[in-house]
C-alpha cells in the first residue's frame, strides 16, 4: 500500500493507543528481588557499589521481604555473607549457617506468598572464594564439588526454600541437585538453573555485597562471553537434567543469548540483571546524564522481550510500583 495510507504513526498518537498495542508487557509477578543477608549485623549495611542495596541484618531481612510481597514481586532470591569461611564453605552445608537461617527467617515471614529462593553455590563460604572444592594444585574439582551442591541443596530444602539456584556452573550440577531434594523427599522444591552463567566483568558491585574472598577468575567454568552456541548446549543438558526454569546470567549484554535459549527450550526462561548492569545506570543517573526510572523500565522491557520470562533485579520492589502505576 502506497504512503500516505501506510501510516503506521497512527498506532502511537496516544499513550492510550500505544498502551493497547504495546507487544511486550512487564509484570510484577515476574520480577524476583535478590537479598543479602549477612551474619552478625545488627543494622542494615549499605553497599557502596550498589546504591540502594543493603546487606540485611536478619530483622532487616524480615521487614525487606513483607515490603516486596506487599509490592507484589514474583520471588526473593536469598544470598548469605558468613562472618568466617572455610576451604570447603561449610557455612554453606550448615543447618544453621547464615543462608540456611534467612531462608527459615523469610519462610516464617511471608510464607507461600513469594517464591523464597536461594542460591545454591559455595563462593560465598569459601576462604578462596572459588563456586567449588580445589584440588591440590588449586583448580576447581567439578565432582568433588557436586557431592558439596547436593548436601547443600537439601540443606536449603529443609529450610524452607521452595526453589534452589544452583549457579556455580559445575557439569551436572542439576542433575545431582535433583536427585538429592527427591532423595530426601524434597520432590516439590524446584530447580532454578543457572545454565548460561558467563565469565563477565558485570559481577564487580555483586562480590563487594558478598564480600568475595576470590583470588583469581572463574574462567575455568563460566561461559566465555564471545560463545552463544555453548549455551544451547548447556539448555539442552540442564533441562534433560531436570531443571524447571533455566536463566541466562547477565542480562543486557546477553539478550542474543536469552533469545536463542527462550526458542530452544519449552521450560521458562529467567535472565539475571546482574550488579554492574544496575550499577552503571545507576551511575549516570546520579550524575544527571540519563532519566533514570525510564532507563531502568526500557532496560527490563528489553530483557523480557528478548524472551525472558522471569527477570531477577535489584530494582525489583520498586519496578512493580511504577508497573502498577502505569498499568
Amino acid at each position: 500500500m502506497p504512503y500516505p495510507e501506510n501510516r503506521p504513526r497512527r498506532l502511537r498518537r496516544t499513550a492510550a493507543v500505544r498502551r493497547l498495542v504495546s507487544e511486550t508487557r512487564l509484570d510484577p509477578a515476574e520480577l524476583i528481588v535478590p537479598m543479602f543477608v549477612k551474619e552478625g549485623l545488627t543494622e542494615p549495611r549499605a553497599i557502596g557499589s550498589l546504591p540502594g542495596v543493603l546487606q540485611h541484618s536478619r530483622d532487616s531481612l524480615r521487614k525487606a521481604a513483607v515490603e516486596a510481597v506487599r509490592a507484589g514481586v514474583g520471588g526473593i532470591m536469598l544470598f548469605g555473607v558468613p562472618t568466617s569461611r572455610d576451604e570447603r564453605g561449610s557455612g554453606g552445608l550448615d543447618p544453621n549457617g547464615i543462608l540456611n537461617v534467612a531462608i527459615r527467617d523469610v519462610v516464617s515471614e511471608v510464607g507461600d506468598s513469594t517464591v523464597v529462593m536461594s542460591d545454591l553455590c559455595l563462593d560465598e563460604f569459601t576462604s578462596h572464594g572459588h563456586c567449588g572444592l580445589l584440588r591440590p594444585d588449586g583448580s576447581v574439582d567439578n565432582d568433588a564439588t557436586l557431592g558439596a551442591y547436593a548436601e547443600m541443596a537439601v540443606a536449603q530444602a529443609d529450610a524452607g526454600a521452595g526453589m534452589v539456584g544452583p549457579s556455580g556452573m559445575m557439569d551436572g550440577q542439576v542433575g545431582v541437585a535433583r536427585r538429592a531434594l527427591d532423595t530426601a523427599g524434597h520432590t516439590d522444591v524446584a530447580v532454578l538453573a543457572y545454565t548460561a552463567k558467563y565469565a563477565s566483568a558485570f559481577y564487580g558491585p555483586f562480590r563487594d555485597a558478598v564480600e568475595s574472598a576470590l583470588d583469581g577468575d572463574r574462567r575455568s567454568y563460566q561461559q566465555d562471553p564471545a560463545n552463544l552456541r555453548e549455551s544451547l548446549r548447556e539448555v539442552e543438558l540442564d533441562v534433560a537434567e531436570g531443571a524447571d526454569i533455566v536463566m541466562v546470567k547477565p542480562a543486557l549484554p546477553y539478550l542474543d543469548v536469552v533469545a536463542a535459549v527462550r526458542a530452544a527450550v519449552d521450560v521458562p526462561v529467567a535472565a539475571y540483571q546482574v550488579s554492574g548492569e544496575y550499577a552503571m545506570v545507576e551511575a549516570a543517573a546520579a550524575n544527571g546524564w540519563i532519566d533514570r526510572e525510564k532507563v531502568m523500565l526500557e532496560t527490563l522491557t528489553s530483557i523480557r522481550r528478548a524472551g525472558a520470562q522471569i527477570i531477577l533485579t535489584y530494582w525489583a520492589v520498586e519496578a512493580a510500583g511504577l508497573l502498577r502505576d502505569r498499568y
